[in-house]
């Protein structure tokens, strides 16, 4: 496996993880401030990261091409497969709806651009079918796809943080506190839900662990910077308080919701505007976001595309294929044409489902496989049952914070 996989694979997890919601971190995370920020990132990354790892133990001991419906059928049996795919397809098909319906308003604008006019439903259609039929073509055709439009999304966030920074005060960096803010704390666990394509990326590099632990850490700990970074420029420049203030823009209805919206990257760059006046800044913010609802729509899409097959039993090709690819992308675009306000409802939820998901669920499912297989495993995660019970207790005090 040459040196161009392993950095394929980490900008999997980077394009998974880095949506268009990483613009609004820095208004979720206003009331805490800068610092406290730093630090619960840095906590959801580690335990989001264990989870990941959890999942790729499991999974060496199925094999290839196994993903989570298998791995919760070998190890907690009909309950474990029943909530697995109740909270992986809802998860999932909630995501690709709100990354369908913002590809959607990409193609609107490139065919206006050209002189056209269509209605959503087209372009909505247009976008699921042009890179789902990249998802079709199996997990290295999305690597290296989402090579190229991660190497814009870096570019357009490196000269974002270039514009920005030179207007930071430090004085707006010192402010906040460590008090949890449920509807944040939801958000920082979504912006770590990469776990689901480590079945794929397993396929991907077949038995390699060496390398798949380190596409798993290192490729989780770029968005972990790219999250630090762009809250400190952000909360730097823009005030804590006051009208235009990230504590007012915070105070919406349904942040994790609203995350995924233009809605709230139009008001973020609206208080940027005022702060630092540069008309550069709307244009890169917009390309910004469209690049984040590619690449986050095609590393979402591989993870349930493979979870479908593996759960009904179907090939990857031929006329199987075509029915996996009906199923994965058919529910999320009729939701977003016929009912589209649906998905923003659901979305309030997923930082929910992620705990329970990509958390909890892979803590349950390692304890059992090590009662299971007592033998040499290919690979186990550090810390034994401690660890299974701190990330099990870390899950449960993350969902009593959502309630």
């Amino acid at each position: 496996m040459s040196k161009s996989s392993l950095i394929g694979g980490m900008l999997l997890i980077v394009g998974t993880s880095i949506g268009g919601g990483m613009l609004a971190l820095p208004v979720a995370m206003a009331k805490n401030g800068f610092f406290s920020s730093i630090l619960f990132l840095t906590l959801c990354w580690g335990v989001m990261t264990l989870g990941a790892l959890l999942i790729l133990e499991v999974n060496l001991h199925l094999p290839p091409g196994s993903n989570l419906i298998s791995m919760a059928r070998l190890t907690l049996g009909w309950p474990g497969q029943v909530l697995a795919w109740i909270l992986y397809l809802f998860l999932l098909y909630t995501l690709l709806a709100a990354y369908i319906s913002g590809g959607s308003d990409i193609v609107d604008a490139l065919i206006t651009s050209l002189g056209y006019s269509s209605s959503s439903h087209i372009t909505a259609a247009l976008f699921t079918f042009l890179f789902g039929s990249v998802v079709y073509h199996g997990i290295k055709a999305v690597d290296y796809v989402n090579r190229g439009f991660m190497l814009g999304k870096l570019c357009i966030y490196g000269l974002l943080i270039i514009i920005i920074s030179p207007h930071i005060h430090l004085n707006n960096l010192q402010n906040g506190s460590l008090t949890i803010v449920s509807g944040s704390m939801m958000i920082l666990v979504t912006s770590f839900g990469f776990a689901s394509i480590v079945p794929s990326l397993r396929d991907y590099f077949q038995h390699d662990i060496k390398r798949l632990r380190w596409v798993i850490i290192f490729g989780s700990m770029i968005p972990l910077v790219c999250y630090i970074a762009w809250n400190a420029v952000i909360m730097g420049v823009i005030a804590r308080e006051g009208q235009h203030g990230l504590i007012a823009l915070s105070h919406t209805h349904g942040l994790i919701a609203l995350s995924h919206t233009h809605h709230m990257t139009s008001e973020l760059t609206h208080s940027l505007n005022i702060a630092i006046h540069n008309t550069y800044i709307t244009a890169f913010f917009s390309f910004f976001a469209s690049i984040c609802m590619v690449t986050a729509f095609l590393g979402v899409a591989i993870g349930l595309f493979d979870f479908l097959a593996d759960g009904l039993k179907l090939q990857k090709k031929g006329r199987q294929g075509n029915l996996v690819f009906i199923i994965t992308f058919l529910p999320p675009l009729i939701i977003v044409t016929v009912q589209p306000g649906l998905y923003l409802h659901a979305l309030s939820y997923a930082g929910t489902c992620c705990v329970l998901l990509l958390l909890l669920l892979p803590t349950l499912m390692a304890w059992q496989i090590r009662q299971i297989n007592t033998s040499l495993p290919y690979f186990r995660v550090f810390g034994g049952n401690w660890l299974l019970g701190f990330i099990a207790l870390t899950a449960v005090i993350l969902l009593a914070i959502s309630l």
